[in-house]
């Protein structure tokens, strides 16, 4: 792990009318950002493509934006972009896209992304589509019990709100339903085992979705919720622990990359070892979404 994941910036501050104290993430309020100019293989055209990130050589903010190196051609996928507000304020943009990468006679594969930030590591370059969470390092080091997700934010939904699977293998299928926008985050317990496996315990939960257009909603509050939630009236299927085909992936201490398997949910008191935040143009199915989905973010922070 790489140091600026031992710590946060804290920042306390009144919010509305009760004493609140905010804790910004790094980077979160979407102003700094840097960028990778990347040529394609000449194959497949070799134009030189532009990759956005979030924040500086010290950001703890990964995203969907990667370099692919499949069948020896590389490729670019941009899904997320830096965008303003009124043309002043910056933010992050997150998009679902249908990629598409061809050379004739070698390859020729439509992948359908979804814009995804999160705190970690996207592990680069990208040389399968086989299990995308095996490529983030999911999750810093945190050890605080915030009560509230804090952030402002602005949904666009297609008016033809379909859903596509497309994993680059066969031509693009649909499928039924409607996808939605979606941010999260999970407090986690962790352990490693003599075998290098990664263990957790759920600490607390926050995980929202959202299935229409809206414009901006500032200082929208998500509840994290600790303990066990499985009864509580604001549980939803996926809140669910985070195992087996589901689990998120993280390095071990001897930098192989492995599942971390939720045991249980943990004491409704216990303290996290880890914090991971991610927010999507998509629910969360890899490569499956709907062309077109926009989730828009700002300001995120933590409020206790």
């Amino acid at each position: 792990m790489k140091t600026y994941q031992l710590a946060l910036i804290a920042l306390c501050t009144n919010f509305c009318a009760n004493a609140q104290s905010i804790e910004p993430l790094p980077f979160g309020d979407f102003n700094t950002w840097t960028t990778r100019e990347v040529k394609e293989s000449s194959i497949i055209g070799g134009k030189t493509k532009t990759l956005y990130d979030i924040g500086l050589d010290n950001s703890p903010w990964a995203t969907s934006n990667v370099v692919a190196k499949v069948a020896g051609i590389t490729k670019c996928s941009n899904a997320v972009f830096c965008d303003t507000i009124d043309g002043t304020d910056r933010c992050v943009k997150m998009t679902t896209i249908l990629d598409e990468v061809k050379a004739l006679g070698i390859i020729n594969m439509k992948v359908l992304v979804s814009g995804t930030i999160f705190l970690g590591e996207m592990i680069q370059p990208v040389t399968s589509t086989k299990n995308p969470y095996s490529k983030m390092n999911m999750g810093i080091p945190f050890n605080k019990r915030p009560t509230h997700l804090i952030f402002d934010y602005k949904v666009s939904v297609p008016t033809d709100n379909k859903i596509i699977y497309s994993d680059g293998f066969g031509s693009p299928k649909q499928r039924q339903g409607s996808d939605k926008a979606e941010i999260l985050i999970i407090l986690q317990r962790r352990w490693e085992d003599e075998n290098g496996n990664l263990h957790a315990m759920r600490v607390g939960t926050g995980r929202e979705r959202f299935s229409t257009s809206t414009e901006w909603k500032r200082q929208h509050h998500l509840p994290i919720l600790y303990g066990d939630i499985t009864s509580h009236p604001d549980y939803k299927p996926y809140m669910t622990l985070l195992c087996n085909d589901k689990a998120y992936y993280a390095r071990n201490s001897k930098g192989k990359m492995v599942p971390i398997e939720e045991e249980g949910w943990d004491n409704i008191n216990s303290t996290p070892t880890h914090l991971i935040i991610m927010a999507s143009s998509g629910c969360g199915t890899p490569y499956t979404g709907t062309i077109g989905m926009t989730f828009y973010l700002n300001n995120i922070a933590l409020g206790y």
